[in-house]
């Protein structure tokens, strides 16, 4: 398995999956991290072990902004120092739990887990869409490598063959033309754009018989896995100006828990119905994939298996080997 390039912005939550304890446990890139909501709104991200006796921190309790050990009582700051003993000595100063910086921005909890001093968050992806009224941010666990997750999501021609009953593509991406691009600012984008196609079956109900549309799906993708998609579907002919429904954006963020597991990082519309159809297109549709894809890979490295290249996989390749460039620098 590849090393995890460290000098990035990973998501580790949503802000509100911190609990009105104001701590949260979770895997990261292999480690137990704790999250903490401070009382002056501010988050930090301490190492989720006191460093004393092993202990889970997540087990004890947060007071006056401290992380009180549930064992001995010690009490650590938001830098990882302790700064609270409850015995009568003053608190031990070689005493220190590890941190990573992590800011809160898009609705999100961000972390580097690199050289402190390049954690410029200027550098976070653009994701200010996501703040916007009437959608539910989510989350889930996917048992496959987060760039096994990137492969689906930078490749949408599977849509075509998993999600026919969830998205109905009908067949419009094979009369479709790709594009890949680089930015400047380090994105790799992934369009396809179909010029006067069948409409996909969702639309069907919103047209007449017969109406043909222009539709394209442009997928983001910012290292090390946090991509957005925009989706659009206009009336052939337009200009894309008469919009069969608003253009759609959405996040699609992915952090490695484990090297065969990742995190998930999604939203969708706040309605039974829209959950229940974001579910069954990840966890019924795409995910089994995946995870067989896992399973099949096993511990092998991705290019030792030697994978057969198509020309649709054009974006997750160039995300690949951006990724293995980013490694190769930090290892320089």
């Amino acid at each position: 398995m590849s090393e995890y390039v460290r000098n990035l912005w990973y998501m580790a939550a949503w802000d509100h999956e911190i609990p009105e304890s104001g701590m949260l446990s979770r895997t990261l890139l292999d480690e137990k991290w704790l999250i903490v909501r401070l009382s002056d709104g501010a988050y930090a991200m301490l190492a989720d072990r006191c460093p004393h006796r092993f202990v889970p921190l997540s087990r004890g309790r947060l007071e006056n902004d401290l992380v009180h050990c549930p064992y001995h009582g010690l009490g650590f700051d938001r830098t990882g120092a302790c700064a609270h003993n409850p015995f009568p000595a003053a608190p031990p100063s070689h005493v220190r739990v590890g941190t990573m910086p992590v800011v809160h921005a898009h609705r999100g909890l961000w972390f580097w887990p690199g050289d402190p001093a390049k954690a410029d968050p200027a550098l976070i992806p653009d994701f200010a869409f996501v703040d916007r009224a009437g959608m539910q941010r989510s989350s889930l666990t996917i048992r496959g490598n987060y760039e096994l997750v990137s492969d689906n999501l930078m490749d949408l021609t599977h849509a075509e063959f998993l999600h026919v009953t969830s998205f109905g593509v009908n067949g419009s991406i094979f009369q479709g033309a790709q594009s890949v691009l680089n930015e400047r600012d380090g994105a790799i984008w992934n369009n396809w754009d179909m010029q006067g196609v069948t409409p996909p079956i969702w639309a069907a109900a919103m047209l007449a018989e017969g109406d043909r549309v222009d539709q394209w799906l442009h997928m983001r993708w910012h290292a090390p896995a946090s991509m957005a998609l925009t989706v659009g579907l206009a009336r052939a002919g337009t200009q894309r100006a008469d919009l069969v429904v608003p253009q759609m954006v959405n996040p699609h963020i992915i952090t490695p828990e484990t090297q065969t597991t990742s995190h998930y990082f999604y939203d969708h519309e706040a309605t039974p119905e829209a959950e229940a159809l974001a579910r069954q297109v990840f966890v019924e549709e795409d995910e089994p994939m995946i995870e067989a894809a896992q399973e099949a890979l096993g511990a092998m490295d991705f290019w030792e298996a030697r994978p057969a290249i198509l020309e649709t996989d054009a974006g997750a390749i160039r995300a690949r080997r951006r990724l293995m460039q980013l490694r190769r620098a930090e290892a320089a």
